[in-house]
């Protein structure tokens, strides 16, 4: 290797060290702080280990009502969402590649036509309400079901697909929809990995449909209380700050802030998606043509 090799490898490794750096050292900071007093995380500072070890954080996080249960309704969203909104995107997919669907591009045209305009959340609303899906847990998933651009991006991988796969299985008999589950989704294992991920980051990370469609506290999933406590929490302690000193002394005391808080918060959410994507990570390397004839 020349010196101008090893120069351009050192830089690029540099580069690579230094991403991963702005990626990690935040996350190790708000770990640090999770398990951090409060008080003492108010003074300041990058944390790379908490300088006054603490539960308290996590002890209220779960001693919060109702946060098993939202615990419950955010993996059933997340588990029931992400696999039928997977399963539909593909029958979808499918149905807009193949080239002898009749009107395959007038309802092409009226599919993609959605991404160009937002209806707005009031006109959302009502027809939520007309539909009987506020204040159901149904709220979470039926919504979330169509997704134009995810239907894009399977579409996309369907047509990488060659036809002659498709043509060897109709001249031994396979019809439309044992191509589809046989052939079509077996070869697609990459893309649907990735939109299942997608999809379950976001389902997993709503807080936005139970806070503004979900009245019941025992249907609200885990990111939508979660908030609602940070809310109350950091509410709490501004109103004991501007009241008088005597309170004042009172938070000093205390080992809980909102900061502390929110960043015990950030490890209950994120945690589980960082469990969950090494066995999804796996299957972006697999290549595209499995099992595909050769031309």
């Amino acid at each position: 290797m020349s010196k101008g090799e090893r120069f351009f490898a050192f830089f690029n490794y540099f580069i690579v060290i230094v991403f991963c750096l702005t990626i990690i050292l935040p996350f190790i900071n708000i770990f640090a702080l999770s398990f951090n007093s409060g008080v003492d995380a108010q003074k300041g500072g990058v944390y790379f280990w908490p300088r006054e070890w603490t539960l308290e954080n996590f002890k209220e996080v779960f001693s919060q009502s109702n946060i098993v249960s939202g615990f419950y309704i955010s993996v059933f969203r997340t588990i029931l969402g992400t696999f039928l909104s997977v399963f539909l995107t593909a029958m979808a997919a499918y149905a807009l590649k193949s080239k002898t669907l009749p009107g395959r591009k007038q309802i092409t045209f009226f599919v993609f036509f959605t991404m160009l305009f937002s209806g707005g959340i009031v006109p959302y609303y009502m027809v939520l309400k007309e539909l009987h899906l506020t204040n159901s847990i149904w709220v979470y998933i039926i919504p979330s079901l169509y997704s134009v651009w995810n239907i894009i991006i399977m579409r996309t991988f369907f047509n990488q697909i060659p036809d002659s796969v498709e043509e060897a299985a109709r001249i031994d008999g396979c019809s439309d929809l044992a191509i589809f589950f046989k052939i079509i989704l077996p070869m697609s294992i990459p893309v649907i990995a990735a939109i299942s991920l997608f999809n379950a980051v976001g389902h997993w990370n709503d807080w936005f449909s139970g806070s503004f469609y979900v009245r019941d506290q025992s249907l609200k999933p885990l990111s939508t209380l979660l908030q609602e406590m940070l809310t109350r929490q950091e509410a709490l302690q501004k109103a004991l700050l501007r009241s008088s000193s005597t309170h004042y002394d009172l938070v000093e005391k205390v080992h809980i802030t909102g900061e502390s808080l929110k960043m015990a918060t950030i490890v209950i959410v994120v945690t589980p998606i960082i469990l969950v994507y090494p066995f999804l990570q796996k299957h972006f390397i697999k290549g595209v043509n499995i099992g595909s004839v050769k031309e």
